[in-house]
């Protein structure tokens, strides 16, 4: 038996108001031949199908055609629900997609069963059981205790997805007993790798998973939600397969894989790398080095599929208000049919100087998390310690609930 673990698909997703959908449709289609050649049995997709919870029609349209071509391989496919996806959303066509052997997990179910999903093999023999976990909301994990302080509240919430895991292992133990079982998860795990891509869950990624919480019942943990390709470590394979495509210019160094599991061999999955379907390029220096540098481009030849997306950061030792016009000039008059400039800033290091809240190594204003603007703001006041916590809290909650 062969699975193919995939997630972060999100589709729908805009890098600097550049639409990506092209991106994802050169991924699926690479993606059914991968399945053709290496014989996959399953298809996991773990959560984040979706960049919005209310996609547009186009992105709905791009993942039911999806679902169409990658069915013509004869492959079973799982999906679970991400922290981006809407519950209701994905499963509202669940009893339709289950007739063509697709199921559809957006939420946690009332009856823990319904994750445990059989698989068969060709003599029409249950060979490998998955436990299909969708991302976990905090309403569905929080215990009834009201937690009298913020360290409380993330230890409930890592112990309730704890819970969880150990809830499902137990049914997939009774009633699939001698069966390996396979976990899916959407959350984030403890020590590992972020990119810039990536929205914070369970308050600010504070409620972190430790690997020894998943237990040891599974045979394979196929997680999503971090889009950097990663092992987490752990005695039991538990593996990020990261985004298939390029999310943000954090990720324009980094490969895309996907990972295959041959039950038949061991749960140790092997890598496959994704094609590039197009380039991200950093370009950084004054504005002449700048404009060398996209001068440089137009004698470079393309093999890529797509247009490669340029960002564009102007650094001058002083203010002049000229600059500004110029590098909106340069931008205009640039023509290249193998590069788009998609986003650009000026940094004037005199005036940083002065400012003497921002230097070279700190993050400009719209590129700070929220919650770091609002801890750089709280820690300008006099305020209690026990009343920044809880402002800071209050902040979380409706950050969650915007999500």
């Amino acid at each position: 038996m062969k699975i193919l673990h995939t997630a972060d698909w999100h589709i729908g997703k805009k890098l600097h108001k550049q639409d990506l959908l092209e991106d994802f449709n050169l991924f699926r289609n690479w993606l059914v031949e991968l399945i053709f050649k290496e014989k996959i049995n399953v298809l996991l997709i773990s959560g984040d199908i979706f960049d919005l919870s209310n996609p547009s029609n186009e992105a709905q349209k791009i993942y039911y055609k999806s679902l169409v071509k990658l069915k013509k391989t004869g492959v079973k496919i799982i999906i679970t629900g991400g922290n981006h996806d809407s519950p209701s959303m994905l499963n509202a066509p669940k009893q339709l997609l289950e007739e063509f052997e697709i199921t559809v997990i957006g939420g946690l179910p009332s009856d823990l069963k319904e994750t445990l999903i059989p698989i068969k093999n060709e003599a029409n023999e249950i060979c490998l059981v998955i436990a299909a976990i969708p991302y976990l909301r905090n309403n569905e994990i929080q215990s009834d205790e009201v937690a009298k302080n913020y360290e409380e509240r993330v230890t409930n919430l890592r112990q309730g997805i704890e819970n969880q895991y150990k809830n499902v292992a137990k049914l997939a133990k009774e009633n699939y007993p001698t069966i390996p079982c396979i976990a899916m998860g959407h959350l984030f795990a403890k020590g590992v790798s972020t990119s810039e891509s990536e929205r914070d869950i369970q308050i600010g990624n504070q409620a972190s998973v430790e690997a020894s919480q998943f237990g040891d019942y599974f045979s394979y943990i196929a997680l999503g939600h971090i889009h950097k390709p990663q092992r987490v470590n752990s005695t039991t394979p538990t593996f990020y397969s990261g985004s298939p495509i390029q999310l943000s210019f954090s990720e324009k160094k980094k490969k895309k894989r996907v990972l295959i599991i041959d039950t038949n061999k061991s749960f140790d999955p092997t890598s496959i790398e994704i094609p590039c379907f197009r380039k991200l390029l950093l370009l950084k220096g004054n504005l002449i080095q700048v404009k060398e540098k996209l001068l440089s481009l137009t004698t470079e030849s393309s093999s890529i599929s797509l247009k490669n997306l340029i960002e564009i950061e102007v650094v001058e030792q002083k203010h002049d208000p000229q600059v500004n016009f110029q590098l909106i000039e340069l931008i205009e008059n640039f023509s290249n049919p193998n590069f788009l400039i998609v986003k650009h800033r000026i940094r004037f290091e005199e005036e940083i100087k002065k400012m003497g809240s921002l230097n070279e190594n700190e993050k400009q204003l719209k590129e700070m998390k929220v919650q770091e603007v609002f801890n750089k703001r709280l820690e300008q006041t006099e305020l209690p310690k026990e009343k920044k916590q809880l402002l800071f809290e209050a902040l979380e909650e409706l950050i969650n609930e915007a999500q």
